[in-house]
């Protein structure tokens, strides 16, 4: 839902004159840092320390400014400055606006900002900028062109994995300004956190560099902390690890909010009529970024990749079941998915809207048993390694990677022929025991090896969809609380079928929708009634704390772990394309969302996707109640000729329709800014 930080006092963003930057001198810069900070001895040691670290060349400056002027921008920050929450496949914050736009601002509402001014001032300072040169090595940089904005990290926010590399930024930093009275404490989380980078061969010597899973530096916060590293593509790969929930709500206050509050920002290259400005450099940069991402072609190293199976019809293309079809599909689905009335009134739903959701397809026996199995996976969670390597030797899953694209477990189906049947082998290398779990016939590979390949499914998903299917390619996942997302991807060709079975067996992860129609099937809310709304739908459901200050239910509040389809980004290209929560939106709200599903339990949806819409799978929380599990399914359809008569806007996942956004919670209570008073529970 967009909604704006409403206690949060706003300054005025439309000034009638702008005005012109301050030159500081030296003197009167260095004034502004810890004293000492410039002495040649010290930054020498930064400079040493900077060439030794690792994975990739970084810095951290304890004690940057000095403490009292910081503390009054602190102050400044919370009596004056609006934040906006605002959400996106890869992070969850509230932001305020870019304070390059100080010099903008009125002269009544810059009276209220003077420390923060002076900050900024400080730190593009050309002696700052200097020491930043002198530590990085990176050269000279712009003073003209500021780029930073504060960030607010509350429990429940991060910043998923990402390289910072965008047009002409030349050196990344943060400088913390938590509460300086209550020092941040490293399991809260909010650490700034570092992936190595692993450098392959290719067969012809080219060579690719490829971030890792597991980060290997984690920096926590901490007041007048400033970290920084140069900005290189391919290589200062980063995220923010989640701000974590406290056990209650009075630990919370004890712990002042854990509000994560910093200046983030980056150095550019010199600008027109700076000092090393170069014609031509920044778009030279860019290119030469562009071009050293794609170095190598890192893609053919992205895991897991596609294994489509292609499949011909058998029997004449024989659309009716007989039964022994009906007698294999009965193992697994419920009996109501397979009456002719049934497949009907799915396949009419279907055929108008292109998706849609079927709760409880597999039948009671087989989800029994697969519920079982999955909740004592839930039950060992805590016997996974940590690290990617050692899980992949000591249990069957893979880890899904790079990190700045997706990050979860999975598991493709075995060894299988061109007909689609598939043997009891794994992937070379991989284990059949999970800490002593018995994996050679779990309802996990049934489901990816007997039941959703068979030509019997198949021909139920043509029935259901209308589409004629040439191939399939099925993934179990598994999605680690506090670790595994997927990142917004298009994809390019003609539409496809898409298939994602929930297993999610734990609860919190939305209300339960009570209000299915007769067929058994639903859209999760997706077209509530004219001038209705969707309270309950593809939203948790939890309690509020009561009045001892206990915990209020650990359902509360989003967990993540839904997966969304959104249109993709057709307007500015400095815009980002997978935003779909944010502030200062009174209209329009969640109208590039096209389709939205919780993590649930034995609920099956079919998507048509042409090659417009994005689609990512949200972080799942470590405050959710378990992980998220499901199966995964693309099949390649045949490409029908369009029909003139039919209504353009019904064809693919792109439809347009009266939307009411899943995603609003009206019972959730949202970070509001800081409170006016002094005594704040921040401080």
């Amino acid at each position: 839902m967009k909604r704006k930080a409403e206690e949060a006092q706003t300054v005025a963003q439309t000034p009638a004159k702008k005005k012109t930057k301050r030159s500081l001198s030296k003197e009167d810069a260095q004034k502004r840092f810890r004293k000492g900070l410039f002495d040649k001895s010290v930054l020498d040691q930064y400079t040493k320390d900077y060439e030794a670290s690792s994975p990739y060349k970084h810095a951290v400056i304890h004690e940057l400014i000095d403490d009292k002027l910081l503390r009054a921008v602190r102050h400044e920050i919370k009596d004056n400055v609006a934040f906006t929450p605002k959400e996106t496949d890869i992070y969850k914050i509230h932001q305020s606006g870019d304070l390059a736009n100080l010099d903008g601002l009125g002269d009544d509402a810059l009276a209220k900002l003077p420390s923060l001014l002076a900050l900024r001032d400080a730190i593009y300072s050309q002696a700052f900028r200097d020491y930043i040169a002198h530590v990085t090595g990176c050269g000279p940089l712009s003073g003209r062109k500021t780029d930073m904005a504060i960030n607010v990290y509350t429990p429940g926010c991060y910043l998923l994995c990402h390289d910072d590399v965008i047009g002409s930024r030349k050196v990344s930093y943060i400088l913390y300004l938590t509460d300086p009275d209550t020092p941040w404490k490293p399991e809260w989380g909010g650490a700034l956190r570092l992936f190595p980078v692993k450098t392959l061969e290719g067969e012809h010597g080219e060579v690719a560099h490829t971030p890792v899973p597991d980060v290997s530096k984690a920096i926590p916060p901490a007041w007048n902390q400033l970290s920084f590293f140069a900005v290189q593509p391919g290589k200062s790969f980063h995220d923010v690890e989640e701000v974590y929930h406290a056990d209650s709500n009075a630990q919370l206050l004890r712990d002042g909010g854990r509000v994560r509050m910093a200046i983030s920002g980056w150095f550019h290259i010199p600008q027109v009529g700076e000092d090393g400005y170069v014609e031509g450099a920044e778009a030279r940069n860019a290119k030469n970024s562009g071009l050293m991402q794609l170095q190598g072609n890192p893609d053919q190293y992205d895991v897991p990749q596609p294994q489509p199976v292609s499949v011909k019809a058998k029997g004449g293309g024989k659309k009716e079941f007989d039964e022994a079809d009906l007698e294999f599909l009965l193992r697994y689905m419920a009996p109501t998915y397979l009456t002719p009335d049934t497949l009907e009134q799915i396949s009419d739903y279907f055929g108008d809207n292109a998706s849609i959701t079927l709760p409880d397809l597999l039948g009671r026996k087989f989800a029994e048993r697969l519920r079982a199995y999955v909740m004592v996976q839930e039950k060992a969670e805590k016997n996974l390694p940590e690290d990617s390597t050692d899980l992949e030797k000591e249990t069957p899953w893979r880890v899904a990677k790079p990190p700045h694209k997706h990050r979860y477990l999975y598991l493709q189906p075995s060894t299988r022929n061109e007909n689609g049947k598939s043997s009891q082998k794994t992937k070379k290398g991989a284990k059949e025991t999970q800490r002593g779990v018995d994996e050679s016939h779990s309802p996990i590979r049934e489901l990816l090896d007997e039941f959703l390949p068979s030509s019997q499914f198949r021909r139920w998903l043509e029935m259901a969809t209308g589409c004629t299917i040439e191939s399939h390619d099925f993934l179990a996942r598994r999605f680690r609380r506090g670790k595994d997302y997927t990142l917004a991807t298009g994809h390019e060709g003609k539409p496809r079928l898409e298939l994602s079975l929930g297993i999610t067996p734990t609860k919190g992860w939305e209300a339960q929708d009570e209000d299915e129609d007769a067929s058994g099937s639903r859209t999760n809310g997706k077209t509530p009634k004219k001038g209705g709304k969707a309270k309950d739908k593809g939203k948790p459901n939890g309690k509020k704390a009561d009045q001892n200050g206990k915990e209020e239910d650990e359902a509360a509040g989003e967990v993540g772990g839904h997966e969304v389809y959104m249109a993709g980004d057709e307007g500015d290209d400095n815009e980002d394309a997978a935003i779909y929560k944010a502030g200062n939106d009174d209209e329009g709200d969640g109208d590039n969302i096209l389709f939205f599903q919780a993590a649930a339990w034995n609920r099956m949806s079919l998507v048509l996707r042409d090659n417009g819409p994005l689609r990512f799978v949200k972080y799942v929380s470590r405050r959710a109640k378990g992980d998220r599990w499901d199966i995964s399914g693309t099949l390649e359809v045949e490409e029908e000729e369009d029909d003139d008569d039919d209504d353009d806007e019904n064809e693919g996942a792109t439809q347009e329709e009266e939307y009411i956004d899943p995603l609003a919670d009206d019972t959730e209570e949202e970070w509001k800014g800081f409170s006016p008073s002094e005594d704040s529970d921040s401080d």
